[in-house]
C-alpha cells in the first residue's frame, strides 16, 4: 500500500510529522529506524527545522541508523552550513569512527559553526589520533571554535594537552572561551589539571567585575575532589580577598574535614565577604563545625559573632539552642536580630520563653514585633 502514501519517502515524512505528537513519537521513531536508509533523506531534510526539541529527535534517530553514514557524509560536505553543523552533531551522537575523516575535513572549512560542531563531534567520538589537529584549533580566530576545541580535548583526559588548554584558561581575551577551558579541565577530574585551575583562581581577569563567570572556574576546581583540598587551604592565606572567599566557598562544597579548622580561622578574616563565606561553608559541615562556631561567638567583632549565629542556625543540634538563647543578650542589636532568626530555624521549644519575654517588651517595638513573628513561625 506504499503507493497510497507516496512510497517509503511519503511514509517517512508521515512518521516524521508524528514525532511532534507526544502520544505517537516513540512508535514513529521506532518505525523510522526500521525504514533505515529509506528514511534518511527525509530526516536530513527535517534537520532544517527551527524547533530545537524536534531537531534533537531527528538527530538521535539518524544516529541510530547505521546505513545513514554515506548520506550524512555527503551532506556534511555539500549542504548549507547550518545543516552541515547539525549533521556533525549527529556524528557526535552516534560516535561513528568512520566519520572521522570527513569531520577533519569539516574542521578545515570556512564556516566557524561547522568547525566548532566538527570539533565537538571528534571529541565525542574519542579517537586520540585527532588530538594534534584539535590542539591547532585552540588558536582558531573564532571564539566558538576555540571553545569547542577545549571541550573536545578535555574529553580525552590526556595530561599532555592540559598545558595548552590552560593557556586558553589564563590568556584568552574572551571570558567565554576561558570558561570553556575551565569546563574542559574540570570534567577531566584529573589531578594534573589542579595546578592550572588554581593558577586561574589567582588571575583577577576571572573575577574582577565578572564574579558570575568565575562560577564555572569554581565548579571545575570542585570537580577535582579531595585532591584539591590542600591547595584550597593554602589559598585561604592569599593576599587577595576574593581568592580567599572563593577558596572558602569551594571548601564548604567539598566538605572535607581537613578544612574545618582552617575555615574556622577564616571566620576572623578582616575581609567581611571572606568571613561570611567561611561561615556559610562551616554550616555545611553540620555537627562537625559546631565547636569552631561556638568558639567564635565570643569574638569582640560583632560581624564575626553574627556570621557564627547565622551558621549555627543552619545546624540542627541540641547543643546550639542554649548557646543562642544566651546570644539574645548580645550587646549588638543586629546580632540579637539574627539570633532570633536562627532560633526560629531550630524550632526548639526551649527558646520560646526567652522569645516571649522579648515579644512582651513594648518599649522596643521593633524587637517585640520580630520576636512575635519568630514565635508564630515556630508553631
Amino acid at each position: 500500500m506504499n503507493w497510497l502514501t507516496g512510497g517509503t519517502h511519503g511514509e517517512s515524512k508521515r512518521l516524521i510529522a508524528q514525532l511532534a505528537d507526544s502520544t505517537k513519537r516513540d512508535i514513529a521513531a521506532q518505525e523510522l529506524i526500521k525504514l533505515g536508509a529509506d528514511a534518511v533523506p527525509s530526516l536530513i531534510d527535517a534537520l532544517q527545522t527551527q524547533d530545537l526539541s524536534l531537531l534533537l529527535r531527528y538527530q538521535q534517530i539518524l544516529a541510530r541508523i547505521p546505513s545513514a553514514t554515506p548520506a550524512l557524509t555527503k551532506t556534511l560536505s555539500t549542504a548549507h552550513p547550518i545543516i552541515r553543523a547539525r549533521v556533525a552533531e549527529v556524528f557526535g551522537i552516534s560516535k561513528d569512527k568512520s566519520a572521522v575523516p570527513v569531520l577533519l575535513d569539516a574542521l578545515k572549512g570556512e564556516y566557524f559553526t561547522v568547525r566548532s560542531r566538527a570539533a565537538l563531534a571528534l571529541g565525542n567520538i574519542g579517537d586520540p589520533r585527532v588530538i594534534p589537529v584539535l590542539l591547532t584549533h585552540l588558536k582558531d580566530k573564532e571564539d566558538e571554535v576555540r571553545s569547542a576545541a577545549c571541550i573536545a580535548l578535555g574529553k580525552f583526559r590526556d595530561p599532555d594537552t592540559f598545558e595548552e588548554i590552560a593557556n586558553i584558561l589564563v590568556d584568552d581575551i574572551k571570558i567565554e572561551v576561558r570558561q570553556a577551558a575551565a569546563l574542559a579541565l574540570g570534567d577531566t577530574k584529573h589531578p594534573a589539571a589542579i595546578p592550572f585551575l588554581m593558577e586561574a583562581l589567582h588571575d583577577s581577569f576571572w573575577w574582577f567585575e565578572r564574579e558570575q563567570a568565575a562560577t564555572d572556574l569554581l565548579n571545575a576546581i570542585e570537580k577535582m575532589g579531595a585532591a584539591v583540598v590542600e591547595p584550597l587551604i593554602m589559598a585561604l592565606g592569599d593576599k587577595e580577598g576574593t581568592v580567599r572567599k572563593f577558596a572558602a566557598i569551594v571548601l564548604g562544597n567539598l566538605r572535607d574535614p581537613r578544612a574545618i579548622d582552617e575555615l574556622g580561622m577564616a571566620l576572623y578574616d578582616l575581609h567581611t565577604e571572606v568571613g561570611k563565606a567561611a561561615s556559610d561553608s562551616l554550616a555545611k559541615f553540620g555537627l562537625q563545625a559546631v565547636g569552631v562556631l561556638i568558639d567564635s561567638i565570643h569574638h569582640p567583632e560583632a560581624g564575626i559573632r553574627e556570621n557564627a549565629v547565622v551558621a549555627l542556625g543552619k545546624i540542627k543540634d541540641v547543643r546550639i539552642t542554649p548557646v543562642l538563647i544566651d546570644m539574645l543578650l548580645d550587646p549588638d542589636r543586629d546580632v540579637q536580630k539574627q539570633t532570633m532568626h536562627s532560633l526560629g530555624q531550630l524550632h526548639d521549644q526551649r527558646a520560646v520563653p526567652a522569645l516571649q519575654e522579648i515579644a512582651a517588651n513594648r518599649a522596643d517595638r521593633e524587637m517585640s514585633a520580630l520576636a512575635k513573628q519568630i514565635l508564630e513561625s515556630m508553631k
